[in-house]
């Protein structure tokens, strides 16, 4: 009996130490609230993290929790951690849909792939464009795309929706720059098939009109006169004053 109180009491003892070696312990949510937004002001997002994270541990319901979720999100995407950006903010999505500040963390989500997407496409890079994942960019035009349709009236919704655009784009000269490889490699049905697969879901994009010129050199040298044929009914409808079309179908078999 005497060694069981003996134990109780030091557990008590080393707990009470640790709480004198955590200033935190005693700060109410309030308090832990102001301390972590001070950091991230700072740029201490570490720091920030760990209060944020306090704050919703001791303290899960009410504002200054839901406040700190949100934040949580941004100071993982100031700290250039993507993925834990990501889950915070989908955490968030979930946990409160109807939040008044939801939009703004469908907008983060949207920043968070659209600054790894440049990456891929907004740097420059030794490596072959051909070898990049694309990955990040679709999911940078899905959560712009989400807070587009939920919420149309949102103040980030006119900055997400020029992101969008230029994001469109990128896909899609991604996809051109693709076909134009194979174009060199002499993988014609490769190549048709990659731009025909930027004209399907990049309809817009500028990229389209040199899609549409492989597509027609594609199927020359297949010899499929019809498709090739119908590509350039195509290109001479949407671009008729086409730089590249006069000097293209002089070189064509006919």
């Amino acid at each position: 009996m005497k060694r069981s109180v003996a134990l109780f009491t030091l557990l008590l003892a080393a707990c009470s130490f640790l709480d004198k070696q955590e200033p935190s312990s005693g700060w109410s949510a309030a308090k832990l609230y102001q301390e972590a937004k001070e950091a991230l002001d700072r740029g201490q997002y570490d720091l920030a993290i760990k209060h944020y994270e306090t704050l919703e541990a001791r303290f899960p319901y009410g504002r200054y929790s839901q406040q700190a979720q949100i934040e949580t999100a941004y100071a993982y995407y100031k700290q250039s951690e993507q993925a834990s950006s990501v889950a915070a903010a989908d955490r968030f999505i979930k946990l409160h849909p109807n939040h008044p500040n939801v939009d703004y963390v469908y907008y983060l989500k949207g920043l968070v792939y659209f600054n790894e997407d440049l990456g891929v496409f907004g740097k420059v890079s030794r490596q072959d464009r051909t070898e990049r994942d694309p990955k990040s960019a679709r999911e940078s035009f899905d959560a712009f795309k989400d807070l587009v349709q939920r919420f149309p009236e949102s103040k980030y919704t006119p900055d997400a929706l020029a992101r969008m655009k230029y994001l469109v784009n990128a896909l899609a000269s991604h996809e051109v720059h693709v076909a134009r490889y194979y174009m060199k490699r002499g993988a014609y049905v490769a190549a048709a098939n990659r731009a025909q697969y930027a004209l399907k879901n990049y309809p817009q994009a500028p990229a389209r009109e040199e899609a549409l010129l492989i597509m027609i050199r594609a199927y020359d040298a297949l010899g499929m006169p019809e498709l090739r044929d119908d590509s350039e009914r195509v290109l001479r409808k949407n671009f008729p004053e086409s730089a590249h079309l006069k000097s293209l179908l002089g070189q064509l078999v006919r």
